[in-house]
């Protein structure tokens, strides 16, 4: 439907947005009617109404006498195409021309235009929009208790269709309809209400920029019950809300920019409650400087001045507070009388408040009484709207109107009455044969019950049975871990002392085939070495129990990179140290921890070609302290990378320059930092090779 802007004029004392008027009734030309009901508009009337919002931004009225003229050229205009030039007519009478009463004449023109064609069943959404547009020319005219009768309509018809969006419309009404009432709980119920169920519906402008509102409102709301945490909150929301949405609707960036703006109005509210002027003034000014332009929401911009001219009075700024009434004056005086909305009005008598004040100030007491009974004039002028909206009772109307209904749906049913007790009779069978049916399962359950119980007292019975088995390997692979220690730890000083030998024999003056062999023997028995200290590492690491000490971190990053810094430049490779800049402990072992970064470097060396740079850094997380190795190696394939942590993986490559991997150091260090509570990883380095990381709690 085209979103009308109920209780436009009543809101905008309180801050309310400017729904963007006569631009929004042409924007959308398939999608403007209830966001779940398709239309069958002609194509010659989409590009008419297109061309006509094109012409609405800087002329609502041409745009309609261009629409009218439009529409006279069409053949066999639809349904739809004839609706909604009714339904434009009266939008530009209620919100662009103010003609209240020409208004409600269109409404009922529209109604009755639905009611000649098929009526509320042939067209739902429609009929539904029809009587919110009566609805709201009734509020116009002050005439509440006609306004919610019509809003009721909607609401039973939406009820009867499960039309969400019909729902949502009257929960937005009535959400402002209460508002004005400050029944502020009720109130922000109503909105909740109509965002979450017209919150399906937006990807149509008109609807996602009414729930923008109504997040705003929730604001404001929350604002005058004084709980100013919610209402900066849902404010947060509105502008995210907003800008989430922007790229969806570029054509409508302006609008979205004067919605902002009002809403840092709004925020600014808040903060001149907690008397951070300041803040609130930068904010006032945003809003202005928007919303004054040509295309912003002028009469905001007014409202907001005169709350910026109240902080400039309660700060004493004289010369700014006299400066801002002038500017105030100049716009108010260029509104012609019969034009002036309650928000003018409001504006003004807030003005002749605000001079008063200035003149009491400067003890010109005389001008100073002469405006202030001016300003009370206008105000009880604005008053008199505010009792008539308090006088109506929103519940004793809804319970009244639903009482009725329900009294005209008995009456249309009565005569299904015989029906209904023939088709009791039948269910009361139906339900003996249902009871004889549950009583023979119910018999039938329970001798299954009692299966299932033996079942599971069977599968308890093995469920002990593989928690001993279980119990069993795990002492088993205890102690297969402690042999494994032991071998390796016994044939370690052997193969140290071949290793040794090896070293002397190779300085002796050896023929080629001799020094072959012995090179031969030294390498095996480093690699053979190599491979039993990683055994030994790795069932110690099984075995242990670590004890946590808090562990400096960069006098830990200092001693590994110094100790490592020579193996790399054999390599003719550069360790950097980038270590915290205030130094910061860790809960760890050192021993381990150290264990951990030297088989971190000593890979990055091993799979780095030479001339090139490993990089050992630390970062302060917060609660934790990332340490990472960062070298330009030859990297990790994917398809390896879930491998690498595992013991005896075969995700095991040569070096750079030929040296021997045999799977174990990287789980190892998993397993350390995983017994010290951390976290270890590895990624892509964007300029090649691998980042391999760990994370430990920092030590407070």
């Amino acid at each position: 439907m085209l979103l009308t802007r109920a209780f436009l004029s009543p809101f905008y004392k309180n801050g309310f947005m400017l729904f963007c008027g006569m631009v929004l009734v042409f924007l959308i030309a398939a999608c403007d009617k209830q966001a779940n009901k398709s239309e069958d508009y002609t194509l010659q009337f989409k590009k008419i109404r297109d061309s006509a919002g094109k012409i609405a931004v800087k002329d609502p009225h041409k745009a309609l006498q261009y629409l009218d003229s439009g529409f006279a050229t069409i053949k066999n205009p639809t349904f739809d195409d004839r609706f909604r030039v009714k339904a434009d007519h009266f939008f530009t009478k209620l919100k662009s021309d103010r003609n209240f009463r020409g208004a409600l004449m269109s409404a009922d023109s529209m109604l009755d235009f639905v009611g000649t064609n098929g009526g509320q069943q042939a067209h739902p959404a429609d009929f539904a929009e029809a009587n919110f547009a009566k609805g709201d020319a009734f509020y116009e005219l002050r005439n509440y208790n006609d306004a919610y009768r019509y809003y009721f309509n909607g609401y039973i018809h939406g009820k009867k269709f499960f039309d969400k969006y019909v729902l949502s419309s009257y929960s937005y009404r009535m959400g402002m309809l209460t508002y004005q009432q400050q029944r502020f709980a009720l109130s922000a119920t109503f909105f909740k209400e109509s965002f979450e169920q017209a919150e399906p519906y937006t990807s149509t402008f008109p609807i996602f920029f009414r729930n923008q509102e109504v997040l705003d409102n929730l604001g404001i709301v929350y604002r005058d019950m004084e709980k100013t945490d919610s209402a900066l909150i849902y404010f947060d929301k509105t502008l995210a809300y907003l800008d989430e949405n922007a790229a969806r609707f570029k054509p409508q960036a302006k609008s979205i920019e004067v919605a902002k703006a009002v809403v840092f109005g709004n925020q600014a509210d808040i903060y001149v409650k907690r008397g951070a002027y300041d803040t609130a003034e930068k904010l006032y000014k945003n809003s202005i400087a928007i919303n004054l332009e040509t295309t912003g929401d002028n009469s905001d911009a007014m409202l907001t001045e005169i709350k910026l001219a109240k902080v400039y009075r309660d700060q004493h700024r004289a010369e700014d507070l006299q400066q801002l009434l002038d500017s105030l004056h100049t716009q108010l005086e260029a509104i012609p009388a019969e034009k002036k909305t309650d928000d003018n009005k409001k504006v003004e008598a807030d003005w002749f408040l605000l001079k008063s004040n200035l003149f009491e100030r400067q003890n010109k007491l005389d001008l100073a009484l002469r405006y202030n009974q001016r300003y009370n004039q206008l105000k009880d002028s604005v008053a008199e709207n505010s009792r008539k909206i308090k006088e109506m009772s929103v519940t004793d109307s809804f319970e009244n109107y639903d009482k009725q209904n329900q009294i005209d749906t008995l009456t249309r049913y009565n005569r299904l009455q015989k029906i209904y007790l023939l088709v009791t009779v039948l269910a009361g069978l139906l339900a003996l044969v249902v009871i004889f049916m549950i009583y023979r399962n119910w018999l039938r359950s329970k001798r299954e019950i009692n299966i299932v119980s033996n079942l599971n007292k069977e599968v308890l019975k093995q469920k002990g049975d593989l928690e001993q088995t279980l119990n069993r390997l795990n002492e088993s692979s205890r102690e297969k871990d402690r042999i494994v220690h032991t071998v390796a730890h016994d044939l370690r000083n052997p193969l140290g002392g071949i290793a040794s030998l090896a070293n002397i024999m190779s300085e002796d003056e050896l023929d080629e085939e001799m020094k072959e062999y012995v090179d031969l023997i030294k390498e095996t028995a480093d690699n053979s070495l190599q491979l039993i200290n990683e055994i030994f590492e790795a069932t110690d690491v099984g075995i242990g129990v670590v004890e946590l000490l808090p562990v400096e971190v960069n006098s830990l990053l200092h001693n590994v990179a110094e100790l490592l810094r020579f193996k790399a430049a054999e390599k003719h490779q550069k360790v950097i140290l980038r270590q915290l800049a205030i130094d910061r402990n860790i809960w760890g072992s050192r021993e381990k921890l150290w264990r951990v970064l030297s088989n971190l470097m000593v890979n990055a060396i091993k799979f780095s070609p030479a001339h090139t740079q490993i990089i050992l850094e630390a970062q302060d997380m917060g609660k934790e302290i990332m340490i990472c190795v960062r070298d330009n190696g030859i990297g990790i394939p994917a398809d390896i990378k879930p491998k690498i942590f595992n013991m005896f993986t075969e995700a095991k490559r040569l070096g750079t320059m030929g040296e021997k991997s045999f799977g174990l150091g990287l789980s190892i260090c998993k397993q350390i930092i995983e017994k010290h509570g951390g976290r270890i990883w590895v990624d892509d380095n964007p300029g090649g090779g691998s980042v391999f990381c760990i994370a430990l709690q920092k030590a407070v």
